[in-house]
Order: C-alpha cells, then sequence, then structure tokens
C-alpha cells in the first residue's frame, strides 16, 4: 500500500501549538512510529502551510496512490478548493482531525471535505492517523 499523509496550515507547529489540544508529540515523531507499526505499507508524508500547495499536492499523488490522508487543518473549514480538488482525483481520501472538531467552535462544525472523503475520523488525537491507515488495510 502506498498511503500518504498531508497535513495543511499550522500542523507543523505540533509538539509546541496547544499542547491541551493537540499533545506534547512532534507530527515527525509520531510518522516515524506510525512507519514502524506499518512496515509493509509505504507512507510518506507533506505538510503545508498553503491552500494552493495542497491542492498541487492532491492532484500529483490522486491518480497513482492507494490512499491519502488528509488534515486540511483550518482549511477544511473554508477551501471549496480542496474540496473540489478531492472531488476531481481518483485516489480515495480519508479526512482527518487530531480534535473533536464539533466539541470546538461551531465554524469547525462545516467541513468542505467530508462529501468527497471515504471517511471521517476526528477525536482521537495523533491516533486518528493510525485509524485512518488502518481503513486503507482493512
Amino acid at each position: 500500500m502506498n498511503i500518504i499523509i498531508i497535513n495543511g496550515p499550522n500542523l507543523n507547529l505540533l509538539g509546541k501549538r496547544e499542547p491541551e489540544i493537540y499533545g506534547s508529540a512532534t507530527f515527525e515523531d509520531y510518522f516515524e512510529a506510525l512507519q514502524k507499526q506499518f512496515p509493509n505499507s509505504k507512507l510518506s508524508y507533506y505538510q503545508s502551510n498553503i491552500e494552493g500547495e495542497l491542492i498541487s499536492k492532491l492532484q500529483e499523488v490522486g491518480f497513482d496512490s492507494d490512499g491519502i490522508i488528509l488534515n486540511a487543518g483550518a482549511y477544511t473549514h473554508t477551501s471549496i478548493g480542496i474540496g473540489d480538488a478531492i472531488k476531481a482525483i481518483k485516489t480515495p481520501v480519508v479526512e482527518v482531525h487530531i480534535s473533536n472538531t464539533f466539541g470546538r467552535e461551531a465554524f469547525r462544525h462545516q467541513s468542505y471535505i467530508s462529501a468527497h472523503a471515504k471517511g471521517v475520523i476526528l477525536g482521537f488525537g495523533m491516533q486518528s492517523y493510525q485509524l485512518a491507515i488502518q481503513s486503507f488495510l482493512s
């Protein structure tokens, strides 16, 4: 399985940013643990704070990867363009969020991604990524 994790804005600050919500581990450390946990899958990782770069990456990998795990961060709630990019590609996308977005501010209850995603996993901390990988393997 060739699975890519794509993270959006501010997720490069994991480990530093609001540890009471996002935990104290960096994503890079967690990604290494995921690679060890799923040695038979080719996992790759991309992060950008820029909406257009996220769209370009989805278009780049969206026809030859086996799965995409997308945490678009705040763009989840604002980007019709990212939603349209997911709709346009063939590779299935699982939308992931570390926090339970429905337990937060009302604007975080809207997603422009969910309607085009294979599924949505949220609120399980960093384990949300592990659950998304498992969804592609089962």
